[in-house]
């Protein structure tokens, strides 16, 4: 079994869709599990429909069904035979949320968001289903809650590794072309669960570890893994070869071309990824296995947007050990927050966070107990792997004020006001 993976670009309209039916044309599709994301930017969508159901009820509809009408446009360009049924099922599916959420009496943010968001996937996966069977690919759809189990850890939901393993050998059994989503699972109360943004790699990764797949493809927007984000840096430079490790650290660091949980189960079992274009699939795009660390050697740049940057300090100016630190820790893991940059002093303790669970102000009335604490906000984290020094001097004279910076052997950093 090989693992294709397409990503929100890739099926962002009917266009998308079609190019999908090329590329497996070119592939070959017997033994085939193909995981899609959601198109375009339906997540983005069904995020604002989340904000609106908390901070404004009444205009949640109308976000909604301009989702679920731009999915109907999608339907209408694919389709001359079974339109109606197509249209059919995924508006079943579209119903059940809106069913949800009429009768929902929970105000847990993140458990709604992902009863919502988990639509995007299951809507497209639904449509390119069909729409190959309509081209004579037959194919089986797998709903992916049924076999990725987690635990209700919603929006970044933890693997239950024995019971998905276990269940996807089931699921898959005897079944030649797959369909399913990236992104979703189920917790043990069969609520559905997400494993973070941009997290249909790791189920794209899932599926490889269960299955003892022969490789992982991304079929991305871009030629493959480049040394930075052509929308952020010019002139970048496509990376032909990447070690596990290599792609390890380029992922937690924010390259945005692979999800930080995908490598590690790919790793653990030598299959080979590949990052390659789906508008030119016949190009070689970049190999992630064992081998070379990078090839070519060169510096890779990577941005975190959005980012906050706390100080703090003792308020009586006694040293921050291992004690101070041990209870910082402690807060950032209860208030969900995710640490992108750690840099202290004898009375000084400085990082950058990402507040993705909107928990800042509780943490820092938390921290302010012990601590004085400092908030810049909105500032940008830039990484750069395998720096040299006109690496540095490009970094220097690309971002505005610099307000905290850090190197170690391989790793610069730069905490940049946004």
């Amino acid at each position: 079994m090989k693992i294709f993976k397409f990503g929100g670009a890739s099926v962002k309209d009917a266009d998308g869709v079609r190019n999908i039916l090329s590329v497996l044309k070119y592939t070959g599709f017997k033994d085939t599990f193909i995981v899609v994301s959601a198109m375009g930017k339906t997540t983005n969508a069904l995020e604002k429909v989340v904000h609106s159901y908390f901070e404004n009820k009444e205009h949640y509809p109308k976000k909604f069904e301009v989702v679920r009408s731009n999915h109907h446009k999608i339907v209408e360009d694919l389709f001359t035979e079974d339109k109606a049924l197509v249209i059919e099922k995924i508006d079943a599916l579209f119903d059940k949320v809106l069913s949800f959420l009429s009768g929902n009496a929970v105000h847990n943010y993140s458990l709604v968001y992902d009863q919502v968001v988990s639509i995007g996937e299951l809507v497209s996966s639904t449509i390119i289903s069909y729409y190959l069977r309509h081209e004579d690919i037959e194919n089986t759809w797998l709903d992916a809650r049924k076999c990725i189990k987690t635990d209700n850890y919603y929006r970044d939901a933890n693997l239950d590794w024995e019971k998905t393993k276990t269940e996807i050998l089931i699921m898959v059994k005897g079944k030649s072309t797959l369909i399913s989503q990236g992104f979703i699972g189920s917790a043990p109360n069969g609520m559905t669960t997400t494993l973070g943004r941009e997290g249909s790699d790791y189920s794209a990764a899932i599926f490889a570890y269960a299955l003892v797949a022969d490789s992982v493809t991304i079929w991305k927007d871009v030629p493959g893994v480049l040394n930075g984000d052509p929308r952020e840096f010019e002139d970048t430079v496509l990376l032909n070869q990447i070690s596990y490790c290599e792609a390890i650290e380029l992922a937690f660091y924010g390259a945005s071309v692979i999800h930080p949980k995908t490598l590690q189960p790919l790793q653990g079992k030598e299959i080979p990824l590949y990052v390659k274009s789906f508008e030119n699939p016949k190009d070689p795009g970049t190999a992630v296995s064992k081998g070379k660390i990078l090839e070519p050697y060169v510096p890779c740049y990577i941005v975190k947007k959005n980012q906050t940057l706390l100080k703090l300090s003792s308020k009586d100016f006694s040293f921050i050990i291992e004690e101070n630190i041990s209870e910082i820790f402690a807060l950032l893991h209860q208030y969900k927050m995710r640490v992108d940059m750690i840099q202290n002093s004898a009375i000084s303790f400085s990082i950058c966070i990402f507040n993705k669970y909107s928990k800042l102000g509780p943490l820092v009335n938390a921290l302010n107990v012990k601590f004085n604490v400092k908030v810049t906000d909105q500032v940008a984290l830039y990484t750069i792997r395998h720096f040299d020094k006109p690496a540095i001097n490009f970094i220097k004279n690309k971002v505005g004020k610099i307000v905290l910076e850090q190197r170690t052997t391989d790793t610069a950093q730069f905490v940049v006001m946004d």
